[in-house]
């Protein structure tokens, strides 16, 4: 996708919710390319539910600690949990909820529940099903796996409290569209609008 077409159709239809909005996305944008993947599906979840409800700096060091963790063990993440004792995990900083989810996410990788290749296959609402049906996987985590990792273009985490919290300052400056309607003119890439958000909020003081 051309990031700069899309970055002037953006702008253009955020006119239409507020002038402030239209002048915000084109200061931050055109968007970056999206990153490469780095991590394999189950890793890239299990480094998701570390940092559920932390601070980044927070997430990184507990992340970190239980990647040097697995490595000295001679094992990959979540494989790990599988195998380690919870007093180890609990170590690293995890709490309780967070230990049992990396286990489920394990099992569910040496099940196969995880194949990238079987989940690819799956249209996005039964590919979002399969993984809430994973202990400690959220709407929120399945909708960031969703955008982030299979890129789809049209996942709108409006649990999000940022993007939430961003949208709402300007759709509140009109009375034209209401919250749900400003953000379907975006569709079907409200991905983008999202992660448009996400760079307005970390450039607002």
């Amino acid at each position: 996708m051309d990031l700069h077409t899309l970055h002037t159709d953006f702008v253009l239809t955020a006119r239409r919710i507020s002038h402030r909005f239209a002048r915000a996305i084109d200061a931050v944008g055109p968007l970056p390319p999206s990153p490469r993947r780095r991590d394999p599906l189950p890793a890239y979840l299990a480094r998701v539910v570390v940092g559920q409800q932390l601070s980044t700096a927070a997430a990184r060091t507990i992340w970190r600690r239980l990647e040097a963790q697995a490595a000295q063990a001679g094992h990959a993440l979540p494989a790990h949990a599988a195998v380690a004792t919870v007093d180890a995990l609990r170590a690293c900083g995890l709490s309780g909820n967070k230990v049992r989810a990396l286990q489920a996410l394990a099992a569910a990788e040496s099940a196969g529940t995880l194949s990238t290749s079987r989940l690819a296959r799956l249209a996005p609402a039964a590919r979002h099903a399969t993984l809430l049906g994973l202990t400690g996987i959220g709407p929120w985590t399945a909708q960031m796996a969703a955008l982030f990792w299979f890129r789809e273009p049209d996942i709108w985490p409006v649990g999000d409290v940022s993007v939430r919290k961003t949208f709402t300052a300007f759709v509140v400056e009109q009375t034209r569209w209401g919250f749900d309607d400003a953000a379907g003119l975006f569709a079907p890439r409200r991905s983008f609008l999202a992660r448009y958000l996400w760079l307005i909020a970390d450039a607002t003081p």
